[in-house]
């Protein structure tokens, strides 16, 4: 059997938010107000990843939520084609683990000609030991074969609060993550908020199978060993005998995907479970779960052939 990441291992999933502004930048809460906010609403850890200002500090200890160090960097790019950027969440490991990035390290925006030359930027988050995440690739109007020349960024963003909210995008960016897995790109998905008004937190979230512990949930998001989601659970997907199975909270529907495509659509009223034959020569497989009220689910991929 091969199960993926999130539901293999015994340690229980933690609900974390990996992207969030504060009036640390150009947000509407406070850093306490908006850790307060995600506590109430149970979640066990938060990256406060202001523009471009790196940050430690748990501001609101007492709610005892995990602080993972971030910050939001982002270049705007020249484009024959109107406005185009790259932004990028980079949460890294605590100060004196690892993490070359001082409190309050402030850093400038700028242009960049093409992916190319973001690269660079990328590099340099990454030899500051930093993970990176790609950031609403519809808003920043960035296709899938742009993003598809840059490399080491673990995940991009399958869902963005801020963006679906203020601007009805970034809404399922499925289709896009389903070219760049199609084109080689062995990278995983998130749902985020980018809250800035306080209204935008708390919508889109990963289920992360790891100890409650800044190196450990760093670890288990490297290796893909969550789930995302905006409301329904995930309990299980795996695949065995060449069969995929999924086990989610009740709910309208479970799609299994590939290249794009529904391999199959199980409907149904407050089902639980489903099925689906793995196509022969498929690369990979993800699941989607969608519930009554639509909102949604993400496995990430099981990688089968190369």
């Amino acid at each position: 059997m091969i199960r993926q990441a999130a539901f293999t291992g015994n340690a229980r999933l933690l609900k974390g938010g990996l992207h969030c502004h504060t009036t640390r930048s150009d947000g509407r809460g406070t850093p306490e107000e908006v850790i307060r906010l995600h506590a109430e609403h149970g979640y066990d850890f938060l990256a406060i990843t202001d523009h471009r200002k790196y940050n430690y500090r748990n501001f609101a200890p007492e709610t005892g939520i995990t602080i993972l160090p971030g910050m939001e960097m982002d270049r705007n790019l020249r484009s024959e084609y109107g406005y185009r950027c790259f932004h990028t969440v980079c949460i890294g490991p605590e100060k004196g683990q690892g993490n070359a990035y001082e409190q309050d390290q402030v850093f400038e925006s700028g242009f960049v000609k093409d992916q190319y030359e973001y690269q660079a930027v990328l590099d340099e988050i990454h030899a500051a030991g930093n993970l990176t995440i790609y950031c609403h690739p519809d808003w920043s109007g960035t296709p899938a074969h742009t993003f598809a020349e840059m490399k080491g960024n673990f995940a991009m963003e399958i869902w963005n609060t801020g963006c679906v909210v203020e601007n009805e995008m970034d809404v399922d960016n499925g289709l896009y993550w389903d070219e760049l897995l199609m084109r080689g790109v062995k990278i995983y998905a998130v749902a985020t908020d980018d809250g800035h008004s306080m209204y935008q937190h708390c919508k889109g979230w990963v289920c992360v199978n790891a100890q409650n512990n800044v190196a450990a949930i760093l670890e288990a998001l490297k290796n893909g060993a969550f789930y995302s989601s905006t409301g329904p659970e995930i309990r299980d997907f795996a695949i065995e005998d060449g069969v995929a199975r999924v086990a989610c909270s009740p709910c309208a529907h479970i799609d299994f995907l590939y290249g794009g495509f529904p391999s199959r659509v199980v409907r149904g009223d407050g089902i639980e479970t489903a099925e689906c034959k793995v196509p022969e020569g498929t690369r990979y497989l993800r699941a989607r779960v969608v519930d009554a009220q639509g909102q949604r689910a993400w496995t990430n991929p099981i990688f089968l052939a190369e």
